[in-house]
């Protein structure tokens, strides 16, 4: 097996094969040399697609003719699911869809796949998409490749844990609150939820409530999530939400820029944060002042009037409870996982509740805009926390008890406002475990947060490591 094949980026390998200095079969095949090798430890992938062998084959023939090749042609990736592949099992991780095969892949596989990319497998996940750690009845639990006794997140673990292992170059996740930036924080690669309706959720399941949801990609460099989102981006005619035309250049260090604007925050309005985490976000930030972007410390005083993962509470329980109801009825409630029957039973949000929380989504929008108008970009942590133990439900932060739900105190006021959020790995925590840092950015300001990343990566001072598996 070539190391320099597992953990090139996506962009590489596309390079090298359309020099000719490695075939897709080569780079396939040691894809699927590593899932053998590691899989049985890390329980990342769950199905695997055939044919992905015959569909190198097809791709090295195409660059031996000389024909016109696309800007992923060749490169295998790995998709969540809950996301639909024509011909290739997708359970939603759970015994009530086992053996449902799609008839048509999701507009973002079908778009992976136009760029020239070949479907290697699918990716674990919790049940229904719903949870902080991908766990199971259907394919059991993940791990986290940095420390298998750890999760390497939710919803879209599976997808983390197999770039992070080496057994995926790139692939896509959903986002519902957290659930591709916090896999990529507990497993030290890149992940972006882009600005809602950017990219098509056509063709995934759960999607209600479809004004919080988002697929995005996943990967181990900037450049490679830059540039698979350069070709998810743009209605398909099918999600009424995906209206957007606004264009993007996925090449984001050709970009000439003016002086960044950059504000950087922990709190208040996220909860508690492990010093570590701080530490780590406030030092993304002095290496940005370091290289001559205008930095500063800030506030956003909507976040403290309005907590955003309660306002979140209280819109999507009303809203997401009908469709696992309709998933659900008439089944066993031996089919049913604690997540599944952990939503069916919450109480229904009183509508006072719900208008209240309406109104505060449309005051958390107000405060990022506000902020947005004087500045570029915003850094916060992903997580407050690095990846966690298997199964822990309560966490003392900083001195202060709270539960799991917690974790999402950075991540869901994107999902509330429909902000573009990027993570990446920044730092190490004691234990040697990922510690990320988020980037946001104002509304369709893709390019931006991009490249501020970018600036991130060349200074940053864990390039290059990757779990010993």
């Amino acid at each position: 097996m070539k190391p320099e094949i597992i953990y090139s980026d996506a962009t590489k390998l596309a390079e090298l094969i359309r020099t000719k200095e490695v075939s897709p079969v080569e780079v396939v095949q040691a894809h699927l040399n590593r899932i053998e090798a590691v899989d049985p430890k890390v329980n990342a992938i769950v199905t695997a697609a055939d044919g992905a062998l015959e569909a190198a084959k097809a791709a090295e023939a195409a660059v031996l003719a000389g024909e016109e090749l696309g800007p992923l042609h060749g490169v295998p990736f790995t998709v969540k699911d809950s996301i639909d592949t024509a011909g290739v099992l997708t359970q939603r991780g759970s015994p009530i869809f086992k053996g449902r095969v799609p008839d048509a892949d999701a507009t973002s596989v079908a778009r992976m796949k136009k760029a020239g990319g070949i479907l290697l497998g699918k990716t674990n996940l919790p049940e229904f998409s719903y949870w902080i750690e991908s766990d199971n009845l259907l394919s059991g639990r993940s791990n986290n490749p940095w420390d298998l006794e750890r999760t390497p997140g939710g919803s879209s673990g599976g997808e983390s844990a197999a770039i992070a292992a080496g057994m995926s170059p790139i692939g896509l996740g959903t986002d519902l609150a957290i659930s591709v930036r916090g896999p990529a924080a507990q497993t030290g690669i890149t992940s972006m939820k882009a600005t809602h309706g950017r990219v098509p959720m056509t063709g995934i399941w759960p999607h209600a409530p479809r004004r919080f949801w988002h697929v995005g990609p996943m990967a181990r460099s900037v450049r490679d999530v830059a540039l698979a989102f350069s070709q998810l981006v743009g209605p398909d005619g099918q999600d009424a939400f995906a209206t957007s035309t606004v264009q993007f250049d996925a090449g984001i260090g050709r970009q000439p820029y003016r002086q960044l604007r950059v504000g950087w925050m922990i709190g208040p309005g996220f909860g508690p944060v492990d010093p570590e985490v701080a530490a780590t976000v406030k030092a993304a930030a002095e290496a940005l002042k370091d290289i001559g972007v205008f930095v500063e410390q800030v506030s956003i005083p909507a976040l403290e009037r309005d907590f955003a993962l309660d306002v979140f509470n209280r819109l999507h329980v009303m809203e997401m409870k009908p469709a696992f109801a309709e998933a659900t009825a008439g089944r066993s409630q031996d089919e049913l996982y604690k997540m599944a029957k952990t939503m069916l039973s919450l109480p229904d949000t009183s509508m006072k509740d719900y208008i209240d929380a309406e109104q505060a989504a449309e005051r958390l929008c107000d405060g990022y805009a506000d902020y947005f108008s004087r500045y570029d970009a915003l850094i916060t942590h992903v997580l407050p926390i690095p990846a966690h133990k298997h199964g822990v439900e309560e966490f003392t932060i900083d001195g202060q008890t709270v539960d799991a739900t917690y974790l999402q105190g950075a991540t869901v006021p994107l999902n509330v406002t429909g902000l573009p959020g990027v993570a990446m790995r920044f730092g190490t925590s004691e234990e040697g475990l990922p510690i990320n840092v988020q980037i946001v950015g104002k509304w369709q300001a893709e390019s931006t947060i991009l490249h501020v990343a970018s600036l991130l990566e060349g200074v940053s001072p864990v390039r290059g490591l990757h779990p010993a598996l």
